[in-house]
Formats: structure tokens, sequence, C-alpha cells
């Protein structure tokens, strides 16, 4: 079918893809630009698998003050070169990753930053619960699967639904980003800071995640 103009710019004032990435999706798609934002998320993460052991040594430090100096955010995020740490989209990245973690306090970067214990302290509760519940043995384990990835979209930073659009993970934002920016991104650590708490909460990538 015939891809119009017009399609392909709403398409990319909505991405911020390129021109031949976005004829490409809306074609995929038939036309429908919804669907052309779900190819172009799918194409995204195929280009960020490809860039993820590439290393990301350079980056920036960003900050967020939040409610009058109660919270307050400082987080590192890495790319590969100086150019792109300088990038417009990275900069705003940053900023709001350092937002999203002010919001939402996640206390780990990623699913490999868990505490072992503390993850196995929390599926022994979720089973006794599911036992108390009466629920039979053979769903027991499929009930603490479920709690368990509940339990990772409440802690870990790429597992949580960006603050400013919920339905769309923070991960999902990185990848994208990365789609767009062609090079690897990487959160490196945060440190949350409030008022009233009595630590702030610290939490540094996985050596499996830092490059």
């Amino acid at each position: 079918m015939e891809i119009t103009a017009a399609a392909v710019k709403e398409l990319r004032q909505r991405t911020s893809v390129g021109i031949m990435d976005c004829k490409a999706a809306l074609k995929e798609a038939g036309g429908d630009i919804d669907e052309a934002i779900k190819v172009l998320r799918t194409m995204g993460k195929a280009k960020a698998a490809k860039r993820a052991g590439r290393v990301a040594s350079e980056g920036r430090i960003e900050s967020y003050v939040h409610m009058g100096g109660k919270i307050a955010v400082i987080l590192e995020l890495n790319c590969e070169t100086d150019f792109v740490a300088r990038n417009e989209d990275f900069v705003q990245l940053g900023r709001d990753l350092a937002m999203h973690v002010a919001a939402a306090n996640p206390t780990c970067v990623s699913r490999d930053d868990v505490d072992a214990a503390m993850l196995e302290s929390e599926k022994q509760l979720y089973r006794q619960q599911a036992i108390a519940e009466g629920k039979p043995e053979q769903i027991v384990e499929k009930i603490v699967e479920g709690k368990v990835k509940r339990y990772y979209s409440d802690v870990c930073l790429l597992e949580q639904g960006f603050v400013k659009d919920p339905d769309h993970k923070v991960g999902d934002m990185i990848t994208d980003a990365i789609a767009k920016i062609g090079e690897n991104i990487v959160v490196r650590r945060f440190a949350r800071l409030a008022i009233g708490e009595p630590e702030a909460t610290l939490a540094v990538a996985s050596p499996a995640n830092k490059e």
C-alpha cells in the first residue's frame, strides 16, 4: 500500500524516529500509525540488543530536587561517546530518569541487582500467604511467580512504569533512546535522599549491567 507523507510526518512527530524506519514500520503495519509505533519499538529492541555489549564509559550526572527541597536524586547515565553525552535527547533522558527516581523510589537498577536473600524471603512470604489462603499446591508456584514479577516492578528502576507514562516501562524508554541515538545507554547508579527517611537509597548496577 502507498504510505503517505502525512502518515510518515505524524509517526516521526510521535516517535522522533528517522524517515526510512518510519516508512518501513508503516508498511509493516499496513499504514496503521499505532501499530507502526509497536513495530518501531520491536525494531528498537533488536537494535538495542546488538549494542548491549558495547562499553558505555562516557555520560553525565543528572540531579533532581523535588517538593521544595525535601527529596533529591543524583543519577549517573552512561553512553559510548562524549558527543552523545551532550546530545539533547540524552540529556533529557537523564533528567526524566532522575525525576522518576524521586517520584517512584526504586531501590535498585534492574532484576540482576535485587538482593538474593531479600528475594528469597519475599518468595517464602508469598508461598505462605498462598497456602494460608487455601490455594491448591499445583498453582502456588504460579502465584509466587506472579507476585515476584510485581515485586520487581515495585523495586527495580528498569521494571517500573515511567511516572509520566505508566504504560511505558523505564527500560523501554532506554531501549527507545538507544534505537534513536545509536549508542548503548546504561543507568550506572543513583542515590535518593528524602527528609525524614532514616537512610538514603543507594543503587549501583551489577557488573553484568555496566557494559
